[in-house]
């Protein structure tokens, strides 16, 4: 593995902390690794007890470890959260180079010049995403490296957060042993990852429902244009079936899972399960038509709502529909309720790498997808001219490109020398 690249993502939920290790070798990519904890002290995706959720990032990353039979030392985090904001910069900066030819430093610089806006001093700048570069008033550029001109300017999304909630998240990653390579807005990773070029030009919504949240993410002219965060998802759904059948949670979400399903019509009559009453040992008999009766007017509720926010941020109709990702919509009958309740199109978006194909390892793989996708177009960039922020790993996220540009580019010689010198013993 000595000549492999190892990257980790940490994927930390509100049921559901998960740590999938990709193998980066000769241009493919693959997941070698995934390790899952239950989340402890986290509740509707925010950290409530630092304790806890350290033990729970631990026990995750142990067992990715195990898996692979390796050490893990440093991972990239996602954020996610209602805490998030979106804003609209434009940096302007002249050529440097004396041949006018445009090159990484420039690129650098016109992101930092982009950066230099006016932010609350309660929050705090994630990331800066480039939508388009102009060279001497061409506009639409994606890559200007190598364009001769005079003038780089650059339109940029600004993703900033609250203090608390960046600072809490990397202090729980910090006291489980590991360093912070980078921050990584999850829906912009799992939007990469699970979004088609179409999608993201024509515009769609990308809608992840998690145990505790549901984050929407809207995608029009191939950036982020808006982002949003519902506190309801897979839990709503356990706790009403726990009132229903008047059972334990634990009880309920075992029930779920295993005979959960949110369309009515698709509900067997003749699939039956014993449920323990609370304050009673008997054991009271039900049909998977029961439960269903039970889930399909939360799920309705949960579609009717992300229909509501999407109108809110001010959009109606966007022609690329809705890409639905997240641990909840794996369960039966939920594209169903969503395609009748939404009133467009809709599909369910799966990784497709070995060992991650469900819907709720999205978010942790577009992460990887991020920082892999940086490596395959950008393999020639080395770590001169530009800050070195592997020394910043346990600091606040500093102020940087997005993790598909020449950061993480940057950091690969010190951040992969170092695992691969790790590693070798293990040859």
């Amino acid at each position: 593995m000595s000549n492999n690249d190892i990257i980790v993502s940490l994927d930390i939920g509100t049921s559901k902390i998960r740590a999938i290790i990709g193998e980066m070798n000769n241009g493919t990519f693959n997941i070698i690794g995934v390790g899952s904890a239950d989340s402890e002290g986290i509740r509707k995706g925010v950290i409530v007890d630092i304790d806890q959720t350290v033990q729970s990032i631990r026990n995750a990353v142990d067992h990715a470890e195990r898996m692979v039979g390796i050490q893990i030392s440093e991972v990239y985090v996602g954020i996610s959260g209602n805490h998030i904001g979106l804003m609209s910069s434009h940096g302007v900066v002249a050529v440097s180079n004396e041949d006018r030819e445009i090159g990484e430093e420039d690129m650098e610089r016109v992101l930092k010049a982009a950066e230099v806006i006016a932010v609350p001093p309660e929050r705090e700048i994630i990331d800066v995403v480039a939508k388009q570069y102009v060279v001497d008033g061409l506009e639409g550029i994606q890559d200007p490296r190598g364009m001769i001109g005079v003038r780089l300017e650059v339109e940029a999304t600004i993703i900033t957060g609250a203090k608390t909630a960046i600072h809490n998240l990397l202090r729980c990653v910090e006291k489980a042993g590991l360093k912070v390579s980078d921050l990584v807005l999850m829906s912009l990773g799992a939007g990469q990852l699970a979004l088609s070029k179409d999608e993201k030009t024509m515009g769609s919504v990308l809608v992840d429902i998690g145990a505790g949240a549901t984050t929407i993410a809207i995608f029009e002219e191939d950036s982020l244009v808006a982002t949003s965060t519902l506190p309801i998802g897979g839990e709503f759904v356990t706790n009403d079936i726990a009132y229903g059948l008047r059972t334990l949670t634990d009880q309920a979400e075992k029930v779920k899972l295993k005979y959960g399903c949110a369309w009515l019509d698709d509900a067997a009559a003749d699939v039956m399960f014993k449920v323990t009453r609370i304050g009673s040992n008997v054991d009271k008999e039900f049909s998977q038509e029961d439960l269903a009766a039970i889930i399909e007017p939360r799920v309705q509720e949960i579609f009717q709502m992300i229909s509501q926010e999407v109108k809110r941020l001010g959009y109606n109709e966007l022609p690329g529909g809705y890409i639905l990702t997240g641990g909840t919509v794996s369960m039966p009958g939920v594209l169903q309720v969503a395609q009748h309740e939404l009133a467009a199109s809709v599909r369910v978006a799966v990784p497709d790498y070995i060992g991650v194909r469900d819907p709720g390892f999205t978010s942790g793989v577009g992460i990887l997808h991020s920082v892999i996708r940086s490596l395959r177009i950008r393999p020639s960039i080395n770590n001169g001219g530009g800050n070195n922020n592997n020394n910043n790993n346990n600091k606040k996220p500093t102020n940087r490109p997005k993790p598909n540009t020449a950061q993480v580019s940057e950091q690969k010689p010190g951040l992969f020398e170092r695992l691969k010198n790790m590693f070798s013993e293990f040859i």
